[in-house]
């Protein structure tokens, strides 16, 4: 509400850059970063369990991806995908990416990838008529509910 109502400051920087070297971050709401890219939940989700995931390099274009940075973004976007329907249990999956301002990017300069968990009859009269969106749980009993299987993605990849 503080947001809507313009009670909050802009932050500074990028939204995908958050602070710091950590891994994870409950209060930037990041689950996971490495050298290529970050997962974070979205802090204005259109379904619990809404995931940003972006390269860690400033690009607006997919074109701008080096191999590495394509390969990994897939194989996270799969890894995320598994991550939500286990510990979610959705009836399905939106995962979609908008590049330019024009085509629904709200952060167009830094291109991400979002994923968002869907299940039947999720979108009642509220978000149709009103545009007003429900989330059953709070944002950060979904980190915690998510943040451990992030956890084991980046043990698994300090042990390779």
């Amino acid at each position: 509400m503080e947001h809507v109502l313009g009670l909050v400051d802009k932050p500074e920087g990028c939204l995908f850059e958050p602070p710091g070297t950590h891994a994870q971050d409950k209060q930037h709401l990041l689950l996971y970063r490495n050298r290529l890219l970050v997962v974070l939940l979205n802090r204005f989700p259109y379904a619990n369990g809404h995931l940003l995931v972006a390269p860690r390099r400033h690009l607006a274009d997919i074109t701008e991806l080096n191999s590495s940075e394509n390969r990994e973004l897939m194989a996270m976007l799969s890894d995320c995908s598994a991550i939500l329907r286990r510990r979610l249990h959705p009836d399905g999956l939106n995962i979609g990416l908008n590049l330019g301002k024009v085509a629904g990017a709200g952060i167009a300069d830094h291109l991400h990838f979002h994923i968002v968990p869907r299940w039947q009859d999720d979108h009642n009269f509220m978000t149709a008529c009103a545009e007003i969106r429900t989330i059953p749980q709070h944002i950060e009993t979904t980190f915690d509910l998510l943040s451990q299987d992030f956890k084991q993605l980046l043990d698994k990849e300090q042990n390779r």
